[in-house]
């Protein structure tokens, strides 16, 4: 085992395409460690540059001490999981598991005492001399898994390994690489666009947006404390509804205009936050997660000053929750990089949201409780838990905090 760290990383292409730019991050010996972030990010590449498959531009890649940059791929003793299983499907699964072991000439006896020892650890002993069309994606994907770990690499390095899997079985491999990594405890980078997988696995996980490295922390710091508008609209599913707010004084403390609506600031929260308090008179991205709003007729009582009033557009039954779009009066924010973190592109989304924009509407996604008998086109009035806003500067797009502004 071994630390992986990128020491000011640049990756330009041919044409002058920056894919990484300055890249600085340390993956921990042991570490389970997820870059995530949208297509075209740079997350792939970076893995890449540390595999050996891609050439570095600037900056130094380590792995252990050494300085990778200039070794062969072989030199650098790490294993690599890619997106397609990258099987030989005229060998039989052992022989695939094997493959690895006799190029570096292994001894016959050292190559069948690992491959058993794969094979059990991945629940792959019944299958060893089938090929690789005779089993299912989960069992192919095991194969890939068993043919990196025989190797006992420094590090695993994993591209979007899940995702050719259908959604259960997703969760199902979801679970088993992280015991795996979790028993064998090897150093690992895993890379994927998305955000449910990277915070259901990793110990820390880094968002990547546009080649450079937006935030790395462990899951619930990065869902709790986002550092910037794209970090705040990419992780979460629902997506943090972020709303176009002004700031003002209120009987001594301080409120937010939305609309023709406002919400108190908690004092609890403003002493959280209190370079908020700078910002009165002036306009703010207002962040406000699904799990925080409630329906008002389920939780009753609550003050005037954390209600909102809207119309319910669609309900979404779910079991033990209800997830409710509810349409208000307000602005969305419309910065490109809460675009391309919540909606990733997609053309006809990011249109409907420009036009809600101009109109100053917008659909507000909130997690009700299951006895919540909210119905389309009914007006409804919504409860915010006002001690867990978030708030960002609309010309930075970074949080505002206690530290930075």
């Amino acid at each position: 085992m071994a630390e992986v760290a990128f020491n000011e990383v640049d990756k330009v292409y041919d044409g002058g395409i920056l894919a990484v730019r300055d890249l600085s991050l340390e993956v921990g010996d042991g570490e389970f460690l997820v870059l995530v972030g949208p297509s075209g990010c740079g997350k792939t590449t970076a893995l890449r540059m540390v595999a050996g498959l891609e050439e570095i531009t600037d900056g130094t890649v380590t792995i252990g001490d050494r300085v990778v940059n200039d070794l062969d791929p072989k030199q650098r003793d790490v294993a690599m999981v890619f997106q397609n299983y990258a099987l030989y499907p005229h060998l039989s699964v052992y022989e695939n598991i094997a493959f690895g072991l006799r190029l570096r000439r292994e001894s016959k006896s050292v190559v069948a005492e690992r491959v058993a020892w794969a094979a059990n650890l991945l629940d792959l002993a019944p299958y060893l001399q089938r090929r690789p069309k005779e089993l299912s994606g989960g069992q192919r994907q095991r194969v890939a898994m068993g043919r990196a770990i025989v190797r006992q690499p420094q590090a695993f390095l994993m591209d979007e390994p899940l995702s050719n899997l259908d959604a259960k079985l997703r969760v199902q491999m979801r679970a088993e690489i992280s015991r795996l990594q979790h028993d064998l405890g090897t150093t690992t980078l895993y890379v994927t666009h998305d955000q449910i997988e990277a915070m259901t696995m990793g110990d820390r996980v880094a968002v990547m947006y546009r080649g450079s490295l937006q935030q790395v922390a462990p899951p619930q710091e990065l869902y709790r404390e986002p550092i910037n508008l794209f970090v705040a609209s990419f992780i979460g599913s629902p997506p943090m509804n972020l709303i176009e707010a002004q700031v003002v004084r209120r009987d001594g403390g301080v409120a937010v205009v939305l609309g023709e609506q406002e919400l108190e600031v908690s004092e609890r929260l403003l002493d959280a936050r209190p370079r908020l308090r700078s910002y009165v008179g002036r306009h703010v991205a207002l962040g406000i997660r699904p799990e925080t709003i409630e329906d008002a007729a389920v939780e009753s009582g609550a003050p005037e000053n954390r209600r909102l009033r809207g119309r319910v557009m669609l309900m979404e039954a779910l079991g033990a929750e209800q997830l409710a779009h509810v349409e208000v009066r307000a602005k969305p924010v419309m910065r490109t990089e809460v675009l391309e973190g919540a909606v990733e592109g997609e053309q006809a989304l990011t249109e409907s949201l420009e036009k809600s924009a101009k109109e100053e509407r917008m659909m507000l996604v909130g997690r009700f409780d299951a006895e919540s008998e909210a119905k389309p086109d009914q007006d409804i009035q919504l409860v915010v838990d006002t001690s867990k806003l978030h708030f960002f500067d609309l010309d930075t797009g970074l949080a505002i905090d206690g530290a930075a502004g």
